[in-house]
């Protein structure tokens, strides 16, 4: 099998610790998801036995609805636009709020293929709140927009495992 191969196997392992070590905790998740378009919710929910711990997902392509839905502050959001480190953190928490999960994992990107905002294409920030934790890791890649939505998801997921572990 080709590395993409391995690499899918790879974040299969992962979101199956992270489901597993949810469960084996008695909590839950949810996302609150951009550029991935509910991606991060579909993977986790790939795991048999996911019902056990995913609560749902929260899909905020649009920036009004990174405030509507998921209650990011509308004045964060003219001042520094939808994809920044702190629209991230309240996407998280704004999951954890909504879904009435203990985790959230979050997703703020520009994909591609060009610049949005001035941010460049393959900027993405990911966050997750959760009991006493609240955390943002930024990315950055060269890849097109299919690859940077995919190492998003991956990366959002690891970012879970890491602090459920």
């Amino acid at each position: 099998m080709a590395s993409g191969g391995q690499r899918d196997h790879a974040a299969d392992t992962t979101t199956t610790q992270v489901i597993t070590s949810l469960i084996e905790r008695g909590q839950t998740v949810a996302t609150a998801e951009s550029m991935t378009a509910g991606a991060v919710c579909a993977r986790l929910t790939s795991v048999a036995g996911a019902s056990a711990a995913v609560r749902g997902g929260l899909i905020v392509y649009a920036t009004e609805l990174k405030a509507r839905l998921a209650g990011v502050d509308g004045e964060l959001l003219r001042r520094h636009g939808p994809v920044h480190p702190e629209v991230a953190t309240e996407l998280a928490g704004g999951a954890v709020t909504v879904c009435g999960a203990d985790w959230g994992l979050a997703v703020t990107g520009v994909a591609g293929p060009g610049p949005q905002d001035g941010i460049p294409s393959g900027t993405v920030h990911l966050a997750v709140a959760g009991p006493g934790v609240r955390a943002v890791r930024t990315l950055r890649s060269a890849a097109d927009r299919a690859g940077v939505r995919a190492a998003s998801v991956a990366a959002a997921v690891e970012l879970l495992r890491e602090h459920l572990h």
